[in-house]
């Protein structure tokens, strides 16, 4: 298992917005020096460029996951070439793509190729309501409904290492409990595996199928770690549950001895620690000076791969069990790599590459030292790369003196003593992090003259378990004052027109931009909101069930509505809406099981009482974000006809957006 299934940190994030890049080689990552106002300021003036419609940028492709087929030929993943996610395959040393699946309403999210025959397994969901089954793609081209209760939340958890069976969960027992199953290849039937009455979270399964990594959220800072053994039916705490301390099981290694987890006990970031099954002994692993996300073996234990979450880039490295000893490896293409898949037989490797000016692309690798091969091309060809902007790290001091990183995207052409709109972007969460990632909404508003800072404000994550903590309790106010802080930033490089700087974000960052507006009126000029927070209280009353294994966590961090009301009524926007008086335009899907769609209804509503501008565009066919082309084409192009018209000021939003 290469991931905690269930993410907690993430429960509030918009993940189909943006997409991970940076720059990254699979042994080690050069982060570039943090650049200043004084330096930003100074860098030479880009010549004009071209400016693209927002068809043009969603002319780019958007693929997700990755697999080997078998026997080594192929490369399963999911893309919206179709305008929708469907199921693709393309040849391992490079060929024309071969589309699987042909869904036009739901999106195809591929898992795996079945290990010894080329079905496939991949998840779907009706309309983003996030109720996610599992379904196989025979070779016939039929597909068949595998977890079929209606109202059950299934997640594929891993294949068993005998190749016979794979592991899910699912709530279909209790709503509020995932329960881990074990399904037959053959008989395609499931049958109980581990019964989850305490709410936890399953991380890890040993190769024997004996043992059982799981994880339980205390607070966002705190997390348990347990162990369940299937033979005596015993689950025995293993993380002495002292302090604030994470602990997050990983993988078992293969031989079966250790348990490898991450931890941040006794630092500031996370760590792989090994547990000894035998001897209850710890040890370390390895360490950086970041965040590692996580760590896994290879199938037969020859390699070892750790991703590391390095400024807001993620540093590859890779190491050969036997001997300790990294991997040298040829040089990578440039950019962010992820999803790193190695095959059965350790041949081949494919991954996905990215970066600030380009989207994943599918890559593989065979380890006899042949040069890395470019599986796909998912930018629109009528698109100059050169055109795009390059994102950059910078930081700036708070209000209280807290260093706050941020990812600074400058348009080109901007002419000397020029000073330009700017639009603050907050990410989701609590507790997400922008990343120097590839997103066609931000290369869309910068490519049509507005500076972007992508803000990760205290309680970002991937900087440190201090700085995660730093807004615990004080959501919408302090990390709101990061915020406002970062007009001084802006304002500071010389081109930014201060009077002009508006904030824009999904989910949590949906609700950052209402706290904007709501409680400091006076400091942006208008606010976008996507899919955002607007009542605290009915947000935290109506989670889905199946965050029960969060919601205490959740809870904790931002407030409990039946103990904590009057804290959340007050850093709920909608209970202040009548002092926003500026602009504002909101973006929502009709099936959001986390922002209730209700809530834009009712924040929409009491802006307009105050006479302010208010657009309200509204996707009956998506959940808590966007999956589908056309809808990404019209929301987009509508939130950049409300910039230029209330931002940058041109009459009928004309200016700088022609050809939309």
């Amino acid at each position: 298992m290469k991931k905690t299934l269930r993410a907690a940190g993430s429960l509030l994030a918009i993940g189909a917005l943006l997409t991970n890049c940076q720059q990254a080689t699979t042994t080690a990552t050069t982060t570039p020096e943090t650049q200043t106002a004084e330096t930003v300021q100074q860098a030479e003036e880009q010549p004009a460029v071209k400016t693209y419609t927002i068809e043009e940028f969603m002319a780019t492709t958007s693929i997700r996951g990755n697999a080997i087929s078998p026997d080594n030929s192929k490369v399963l993943y999911s893309s919206n070439e179709t305008g929708i996610y469907n199921a693709f395959e393309v040849p391992v040393q490079g060929g024309t793509p071969k589309q699987l699946t042909s869904s036009k309403d739901n999106s195809v999210f591929v898992i795996s190729y079945f290990p010894e025959d080329e079905r496939i397994l991949y998840a779907s969901d009706q309309g983003g309501n996030e109720i996610t089954h599992l379904y196989v793609r025979n070779q016939d081209g039929t597909s068949r409904d595998l977890t079929p209760d209606a109202k059950a939340k299934s997640e594929f958890a891993d294949w068993s290492h005998d190749k016979k069976s794979f592991f899910y969960i699912s709530n279909k027992r209790d709503p509020k409990l995932f329960d881990l199953y074990e399904m037959d290849l053959k008989t395609l039937q499931p049958r109980l595996v581990f019964k989850n009455d305490q709410a936890l979270d399953v991380s890890a399964i040993s190769r024997d199928k004996r043992y059982i990594g799981l994880v339980k959220s205390i607070t966002t800072n705190k997390s348990d770690m347990y162990l369940y053994d299937t033979k005596t039916k015993k689950l025995k705490q293993l993380s002495k549950g002292q302090g604030e301390v994470k602990y997050a099981p990983e993988t078992f290694t293969p031989d079966g001895k250790k348990l490898y987890f991450l931890t941040d006990e006794g630092r500031e970031y996370m760590a792989v620690k090994s547990y000894d099954l035998a001897t209850g002994k710890t040890e370390e692993v390895e360490q950086a000076d970041w965040d590692i996300m996580y760590t896994y073996f290879s199938r037969n234990g020859k390699y070892r791969v750790t991703g590391i979450n390095n400024d807001a880039r993620s540093e590859i490295k890779m190491y050969e069990v036997a001997t300790g000893q990294p991997v040298q490896l040829p040089a990578m293409p440039a950019g962010d790599i992820t999803g790193i898949r190695i095959s059965d037989d350790e041949s081949v490797m494919v991954f996905t590459v990215n970066s600030s000016k380009s989207p994943n692309n599918l890559f593989s690798y065979t380890f006899d030292n042949q040069q890395p091969k470019q599986l796909t091309n998912t930018m629109n060809p009528n698109i100059d790369q050169d055109d795009l902007v390059e994102g950059e790290v910078v930081r700036y001091k708070s209000f209280d003196g807290m260093e706050i990183p941020a990812l600074l995207y400058k348009p080109k052409g901007i002419k000397e003593g020029e000073k330009r709109p700017a639009v603050l972007w907050i990410h989701g969460g609590p507790g997400g992090q922008t990343r120097l990632t590839y997103s066609p909404l931000m290369q869309y508003v910068i490519n049509h003259g507005y500076v972007l800072l992508a803000v990760n404000n205290r309680g970002s994550s991937g900087y440190g378990k201090t700085f995660f903590a730093a807004d615990d309790q004080k959501h919408g106010d302090a990390d709101l004052k990061d915020c406002i802080e970062a007009k001084s930033f802006l304002a500071s490089t010389g081109y930014v027109d201060e009077n002009k700087i508006g904030i824009m974000g999904g989910s949590y960052g949906g609700y950052m931009v209402l706290a904007g507006l709501a409680f400091a009126p006076e400091e942006f000029a208008v606010g976008v909101d996507i899919f955002g927070v607007a009542n605290w209280l009915r947000t935290l009353q109506s989670i889905p069930p199946w965050w029960e294994s969060f919601r205490v966590a959740l809870y904790k961090e931002m407030g409990n509505p039946k103990t904590d009301s009057a804290a959340l009524y007050n850093k709920s926007p909608l209970f202040f809406a009548h002092q926003i008086k500026r602009p504002l335009i909101v973006l929502q899907g009709a099936n959001d099981p986390r922002v209730l769609k209700v809530e834009s209804d009712e924040i929409v509503a009491a802006v307009k009482k105050n006479n302010v501008p208010v657009e309200y565009v509204v996707f009956p066919d998506e959940g808590h974000g966007f999956v589908k082309k056309e809808n990404e084409i019209k929301g987009y192009r509508a939130i950049l006809t409300f910039l230029d018209t209330h931002l940058k000021g041109a009459p009928g939003g004309q200016s700088g957006s022609s050809g939309q």
